[in-house]
């Protein structure tokens, strides 16, 4: 199937073809067109509804448990957020980057989408165990 931004696309008020640009916005890629005239902008429809997605995923709060399993403490992450994860190809491997940003929070880093950044995840684990 076609995507709609592979066209040539007029600006509605001054009638000049617009020109593809890439917003980033909270992480996401955004592809939009722009009017050099009247500096229009129009995002890609599917790329503002999955920012639309996560916003809403973002407001959330889950209240999750924390179990004892073996030596360590473990917290379920609920299965919206992960199938939000995986809906947008970001790798899910074994290995995430935990962080204790301050007292009474953590944050789970998932952004590693290479196997060199992977081993260099692994390195960082060893060197501060």
């Amino acid at each position: 199937m076609t995507d709609i931004f592979d066209n040539k696309i007029l600006c509605k008020s001054c009638n000049v073809e617009m020109s593809p640009l890439e917003l980033t916005k909270s992480g996401f890629v955004l592809r939009a067109v722009n009017c050099p005239k009247c500096n229009i902008r129009i995002l890609h429809p599917k790329d503002e509804q999955e920012y639309k997605n996560f916003t809403n995923l973002r407001k959330k709060q889950f209240n999750v448990k924390m179990r004892f399993v073996g030596n360590s403490y473990a917290v379920s992450i609920p299965k919206e957020i992960v199938n939000f994860i995986k809906d947008h190809e970001r790798i899910m491997d074994d290995m995430v980057k935990l962080c204790f940003e301050e007292f009474g929070r953590l944050s789970l880093d998932f952004g590693c989408k290479t196997p060199d950044c992977n081993d260099k995840l692994k390195e960082d684990i060893r060197r501060v165990n």
